[in-house]
């Protein structure tokens, strides 16, 4: 039986205006920041060399941006795939981090604590959106079996699709940790005609950013998630 193996890069978008003004973005379809800028041109100096055969985005405007860094060397056709979208917040969307507590509390205490349980109200529910990335990263893997893809999408997706390659487990959602933006996740994926086996090979890699343009060094609510699920482990 012949195998094929897919290497796919997972790339989170760069930094946007709802990563420092600090409100729930989701599918707000918001503008890539002055610090994200210096954070594109890193990256694309690390995929220079990193041969690609396709760049497969999400339609919103700060991960297209970031999938044209990916592409800056590769002069690719950059495909978009609303699959690879955020989640829908519903009427998260647009809110402030700082007022959900008063708002949405039963909400928010699922997001911290039992992130799998997640809904907005009038928004989509988190294992809408394993499912939905499981489902499109598997139809990428077998579209271009045996080619190295670079996928660039959101912190949230992303977050899910690792969370099944590492753990086959949505429970284990919070055990994955947030992404910096513009990190860097890798997996393959040996296709055959009847099987997909998955492997990770990083994840979350932002070590082509220098401290200064690291995003979760800076973010007072990034700090908290990521201290509060390190204070987990």
């Amino acid at each position: 039986m012949v195998t094929k193996t897919t290497t796919i890069y997972l790339v989170r978008h760069a930094e946007a205006e709802g990563n420092v003004k600090e409100f729930f973005q989701g599918n707000t379809d918001t503008e890539i920041t002055a610090q994200g800028r210096k954070q594109l041109e890193y990256l694309a100096e690390r995929f220079r060399e990193v041969p690609l055969d396709a760049v497969i985005s999400s339609p919103f405007h700060r991960a297209l941006e970031t999938a044209k860094a990916v592409n800056a060397h590769h002069d690719l056709e950059i495909r978009t795939a609303y699959r690879l979208r955020e989640i829908n917040g519903g009427d998260w969307e647009g809110r402030a981090w700082s007022e959900l507590p008063s708002l949405y509390p039963a909400e928010l205490d699922l997001w911290q604590n039992r992130m799998w349980e997640f809904c907005a109200p009038k928004g989509e529910a988190m294992k809408e959106v394993y499912s939905r990335m499981r489902e499109m990263l598997q139809r990428i893997a077998v579209e271009y079996a045996g080619k190295t893809v670079a996928v660039v999408s959101h912190g949230c997706a992303l977050r899910n699709f690792l969370c099944w390659v590492e753990f086959n487990d949505i429970t284990r959602l919070h055990d994955v940790g947030w992404a910096d933006n513009t990190a860097v996740s890798l997996v393959t994926c040996a296709v055959t005609e009847t099987s997909r086996r998955w492997t990770l090979e990083f994840k979350n890699d932002a070590s082509h950013l220098p401290e200064e343009c690291s995003t979760l060094h800076h973010s007072q609510w990034c700090r908290y998630e990521t201290e509060k699920e390190e204070a987990a482990t």
